[in-house]
């Protein structure tokens, strides 16, 4: 009756399965497990702990090239602000020198203008010198020519012809005076 209850059993309900298969079933599975913890897991988890550090190593990397970037972009607007302040410089100078420049040309066309002109006076004096010493000399032949007919003798003598010329013109010179 054992075996017909049994039997009974089993068809009854097929889904428990039979003790020494459950028994079996779970040896292979606990076998399989500690096959796989002890050769699988390790992997795994090197493989996890490697990504986990290159992740982090590119997070780091990524960082580090960042505060690189941001220092580079300080350098460069450093180097920006210095050139523009040297350009700046360089302008100004330029147009202290440009009008330095200016100024030295201005003064020396002021000066080559008054040597000119000092040279013009000099070169009418001494031309008004030399007319009135050609005047002086005709106006004395002259004179000398009237005073001898005047006379009536010859005033050939040339220490008394200068005498009276000199004299003459003198007395000229003196009424053109008295009469400004």
């Amino acid at each position: 009756m054992n075996a017909l209850f049994l039997a009974a059993e089993e068809a009854q309900n097929p889904l428990i399965p039979h003790l020494d298969e459950l028994v079996i079933g779970l040896i292979a599975f606990v076998i399989v497990f500690g096959i796989l913890a002890k050769k699988l897991l390790p992997n795994i988890n090197k493989v996890l702990e490697e990504r986990r550090e290159a992740i982090e190593g590119g997070i780091e990397k990524a960082d580090e090239a960042r505060i690189e970037a941001e220092s580079v972009l300080e350098q460069y607007k450093a180097q920006l602000a210095e050139a523009r302040h040297e350009a700046a410089r360089l302008r100004q100078e330029a147009l202290e020198q440009g009008t330095a420049l200016k100024e030295d040309l201005r003064a020396e066309g002021q000066r080559q203008r008054e040597e000119i002109i000092a040279a013009g006076h000099a070169q009418i004096e001494a031309d008004r010198k030399q007319a009135a010493l050609t005047l002086r000399q005709d106006v004395g032949k002259l004179a000398t020519d009237l005073a001898g007919k005047l006379v009536g003798e010859s005033l050939e003598d040339h220490a008394r012809q200068s005498r009276t010329i000199d004299r003459f013109l003198n007395e000229l010179e003196e009424k053109a005076e008295a009469a400004r």
